[in-house]
């Protein structure tokens, strides 16, 4: 059984959205590609679905300034624009995405008082969103993921995918993701990797 994993591949962050990758709507055609090619049994996305004042956006902190530090629950946060708010279009898939055709959203980043990077759990490890149980539900044996951005929420649930899902085979399709900070995505690529997961290209993922 095997799973394409989409994540975030949202208005808010590709062009024109509240927190913008750039380049991020570049990765749509080749997601596109994906989606349709038949080679996957099972299509999952995760979206980003804040409630409005969530407590990672800068706007709920009096003083702070988006990509500033600060605190969330007595941890450190970084602090966002607020984007990808439930039921705005902001929070929407890009409406180019072929989205009719995914089997499975799972929503994050609800609660509040912690921000979700991964597609799998909240950043504080303690709430499951329910994916992976969905997917061990399914049978699935093999993961590719994607999307945005790649040094934070990509990063996050490739990890947490090979922490979650042992026996599964996990790849990252690279050239269907992009990332905030080059530096950053450099060094997440090579997380993933040293933690078993395959970098592959689109190309790779179609043979």
């Amino acid at each position: 059984m095997k799973a394409l994993l989409l994540i975030d591949i949202q208005n808010g962050f590709c062009p024109g959205g509240n927190l913008p990758v750039p380049e991020g709507d570049e990765i749509v055609p080749v997601a596109n590609r994906l989606i349709d090619s038949g080679r996957y049994d099972l299509i999952v996305a995760s979206q980003d679905w804040h409630p409005a004042g969530h407590g990672s956006f800068a706007s709920a902190h009096h003083g702070k300034k988006p990509f500033e530090m600060g605190m969330l629950s007595g941890k450190p946060q970084m602090m966002w624009p607020d984007h990808c708010v439930q039921n705005t279009e902001d929070a929407q898939f890009h409406p180019a995405l072929h989205a009719d055709r995914i089997d499975f959203i799972q929503q994050k980043g609800q609660n509040p008082a912690v921000d979700s990077y991964s597609a799998f759990r909240d950043n504080d490890q303690a709430a499951l969103t329910g994916l992976a149980a969905h997917l061990r539900a399914k049978g699935v044996t093999e993961l590719d993921l994607c999307g945005l951005a790649t040094d934070y929420c990509v990063k996050f649930s490739a990890l947490d995918a090979v922490e979650m899902l042992p026996g599964v085979k996990i790849r990252f399709i690279e050239d269907s993701s992009r990332g905030i900070d080059p530096a950053g995505v450099k060094t997440a690529i090579d997380e993933m990797r040293t933690r078993g997961v395959a970098i592959v290209s689109s190309t790779d993922a179609l043979a």
